[in-house]
């Protein structure tokens, strides 16, 4: 049996991977929030009683759920694993010097628990942190930073590092320099857990790549059919590589990948932020951009010679949808037909559904007027509480990494 299984966005969820916020959100300040990609600064104890809470109703659902840092732990449960992730931990760090860099190794060491020190590299290490130093090269004397290694309040959204297709992963080239660290995670849990690390699961992308990629850009739409976003955070050559690789696989029955021309901004970062797919023939999406995104086709050459075909489509969304999907497609406007309603509650995330059944999503409390319409049109909602964790910019598909789904039955047109 495969370990990995993801051939929908909607086919029954059965096991799912998530972080919980820890240490690193109580480690973002006011000075650092635009590099560390945060527009605010979330309450911790709160984010983490309403990040139970979206766990609990994952479980109540019949999802099996499994903690980033557990699996990186379980991965490093040989020795020179350990010693060998951090070594690399702080070479990708970027430590100002030597100096530091061999104290931050000893300091990582001496930490006995494994899972305590996997939570302290996801937490960011502090200079009060480590034993007092002598100061040897003029950037230990110079360099005005609270932090030896960056805190990692992004890890809560667990789609972006890694995306599962079909039986096999994607380990991705973050966007910035802050989230690229965060893969060093999926590098261990797929080279080394116990589960997970199998020769035969296939790699579709790597997190050395030279051009960015990101897993919130990345819709597995049907055993067909894979989208992916071209947006802020991914470049159309990544969608390339990742489209080769797929299309080129022979383990997995992919035909074509439809790429995403989004608008290039934060409110857009990702393909999911303004898009998910709810139901069979179903969409929640932020029709403040319907008519700006562009699509392509990608499929395989004719040669077979692994190259691509590409092809623009020149159709609006709906059609394009209807053409792939074979289905009479319904999109559901986030936050309905009102500009402000919309452009608000795509803020905070309305369009970001996770969907765990065919029909059934689980959405953000504070979008009252998107989980209406989504009502509405026959979905059934799952409402999570989401004051603290909206303040990261990423809603309930952000925040979990699906590693197993049903596959989905055949769908008569509706």
């Amino acid at each position: 049996m495969n370990v990995l299984n993801v051939k929908s966005e909607i086919g029954r969820l059965k096991k799912v991977l998530l972080h919980e916020p820890g240490l690193e959100l109580e480690n973002l300040t006011p000075t650092y929030l635009e590099g560390l990609l945060f527009d605010d600064i979330p309450w911790l104890p709160l984010a983490i009683e309403e990040h139970k809470a979206f766990a609990k109703t994952l479980k109540d659902n019949g999802v099996e759920v499994v903690y980033l840092s557990d699996l990186v732990t379980e991965s490093l449960s040989d020795k020179k694993i350990k010693e060998q992730f951090i070594h690399q931990f702080v070479k990708e760090a970027n430590t100002s010097s030597l100096n530091i860099s061999s104290i931050i190794v000893d300091y990582l060491k001496n930490i006995k628990d494994t899972k305590e020190m996997v939570l302290r590299t996801m937490a960011g290490i502090k200079k009060t942190d480590i034993p007092p130093f002598e100061a040897k090269t003029l950037t230990d004397y110079i360099r005005d930073y609270p932090f030896i290694t960056d805190p990692m309040p992004n890890l809560y959204f667990t789609r972006d590092p890694f995306s599962i297709i079909d039986f096999g992963v994607s380990i991705n080239k973050m966007y910035s320099v802050t989230r690229c660290r965060e893969t060093i995670y999926g590098e261990y849990i797929f080279k080394y857990h116990p589960i997970y690390g199998s020769n035969e699961i296939i790699h579709y992308y790597n997190r050395t790549a030279s051009v960015n990629i990101e897993g919130g850009d990345i819709l597995v739409l049907s055993d067909k059919v894979v989208a992916v976003g071209i947006s802020q955070r991914t470049h159309p050559a990544a969608v390339e590589q990742l489209a080769k690789n797929i299309l080129y696989d022979d383990t997995n029955t992919h035909e074509v990948v439809l790429a995403f021309d989004l608008p290039k901004s934060r409110s857009f970062m990702h393909l999911d932020t303004i898009f998910t797919q709810v139901d069979y023939n179903k969409f929640a999406i932020h029709s403040g951009c319907i008519n700006s995104i562009k699509v392509y086709e990608l499929t395989k050459s004719k040669s077979n010679n692994k190259k691509l075909a590409i092809r623009p489509i020149n159709k609006n969304l709906e059609s394009v949808l209807e053409d792939y999907l074979h289905e009479k497609i319904t999109l559901i406007p986030c936050g309905g037909n009102d500009v402000i309603s919309s452009d608000r509650e795509q803020w905070s995330d309305g369009a970001n559904t996770l969907a765990i059944a065919p029909g059934e999503v689980i959405v953000y409390q504070r979008n009252h007027i998107t989980n209406e319409i989504l009502k509405e049109n026959g979905i059934k909602v799952n409402v999570i509480p989401s004051s603290e964790l909206s303040r990261g910019r990423g809603g309930p598909r952000c925040m979990c990494m699906p590693l197993y789904r049903e596959n989905l039955d055949k769908h008569e047109n509706k």
